[in-house]
C-alpha cells in the first residue's frame, strides 16, 4: 500500500492506530522507504511494543484504550499533518497484504487440512482465509478470540459488525471491540468457524510453545496454539492432513513472560 503512494504522499509520511504489531510493521516500511512514521498506540500499550516502534524511527501518540479513540486520534492527525493513514485492519489493501500469508503456508505445507487464526479486528485472518479458500477450498479455517473480546462471534450472531464492551485480557493485540465491516464479511464468506479461548489457556499454550519449539510468543501469537491444544484434547482436530498454527507476534515483556512461564495451569 505504502510503495503504491504517489511520491508527495509518501514524502509527507504515513499513519497509523495500532495496538503494536501492525505499527511496528509500518514503522519498519516507513524506514525503508525514507520517510516519517506516526503510530497511534492505546495508553495501555506494553513498553516492548512502545520502545520497538520509536527504536524504528516512529513517533508515537497515545490515545484511549480502544481502536475507535485511535482512529479518531489518527484521523484527526492524518488531516493535519497531511500524513496518509495505513489501516491496521479494514482496508482492501490491508487484507490483501495479509494474505500473502496464506499463500505462504500452502507453499511451505502444501497438504495442510486445517489452519487456525487469530482474530483481533480481522485483517490477518480475512486475507488468509481469502488466499486459502479461493486456492483450496477444502482447507479449514478455524477463527481464534479471546474470550472476553469475541466481538467477531457477537457480529457474526448479530449478522452485521457489533460493538462490545471492552474487557481486559492478556492477548493485548486482539482486544478491538469491533470488526472491520471489511474484514466482517471475508470472515462470513470464508470462515469455517470460531472459537474461544480464555487467558488460563492462552499462558498454559505460550509456555508450551517456549518449551516444545523453543520459540517466544506474546499472548496474542500463542492463542492458536491454545485453540490447537484444546482442540486435540477434545478429539475435534482434523484427521485429514496437517494443521497450522498461526504465531502472530512476539512482543512480549521480558517480565510478564517471565511470570507466564512460573505459573502454574
Amino acid at each position: 500500500m505504502a510503495s503504491s503512494l504517489p511520491e508527495p504522499a509518501r514524502r509527507a509520511g504515513l499513519l497509523t492506530y495500532s495496538s503494536g504489531n501492525h505499527g511496528l510493521a509500518m514503522a519498519i516500511t516507513a524506514r525503508r522507504l525514507g520517510v516519517p512514521a506516526v503510530i497511534v498506540m492505546p495508553t495501555t500499550a506494553p513498553a516492548v511494543k512502545v520502545e520497538g516502534a520509536r527504536a524504528l524511527g516512529a513517533e508515537v501518540l497515545f490515545e484511549g484504550t480502544t481502536t475507535i479513540d485511535r482512529k479518531l486520534r489518527g484521523e484527526a492527525e492524518a488531516a493535519r499533518r497531511g500524513m496518509t493513514i495505513v489501516p491496521p485492519f479494514d482496508h482492501p489493501n490491508t487484507v490483501a497484504g495479509q494474505g500473502t500469508a496464506g499463500l505462504e503456508i500452502l507453499e511451505q505445507c502444501p497438504e495442510v487440512a486445517t489452519v487456525y487464526v487469530q482474530i483481533g479486528g480481522g485483517g490477518l485472518i480475512s486475507g488468509i482465509a481469502t488466499a486459502l479458500k479461493r486456492s483450496r477450498p477444502s482447507v479449514q479455517v478455524v477463527g481464534v478470540e479471546p474470550v472476553g473480546s469475541a466481538r467477531m462471534t457477537a457480529s457474526l450472531a448479530a449478522g452485521k459488525p457489533v460493538t462490545i464492551p471492552m474487557t481486559p485480557g492478556i492477548a493485548d493485540g486482539l482486544l478491538a471491540v469491533r470488526p472491520g465491516d471489511i474484514t466482517f464479511r471475508h470472515v462470513r464468506a470464508f470462515v469455517d468457524r470460531i472459537v474461544t479461548i480464555d487467558d488460563e489457556a492462552i499462558i498454559a499454550a505460550l509456555r508450551w510453545i517456549f518449551g516444545q519449539a523453543k520459540l517466544v510468543a506474546e499472548p496474542s501469537g500463542a492463542i492458536t496454539v491454545a485453540a490447537v491444544l484444546a482442540d486435540a484434547a477434545a478429539g475435534r482436530l482434523d484427521p485429514r492432513g496437517p494443521v497450522v498454527a498461526v504465531i502472530s507476534g512476539g512482543n512480549v515483556e521480558p517480565k510478564a513472560f517471565t511470570e507466564y512461564l512460573s505459573v502454574r495451569v
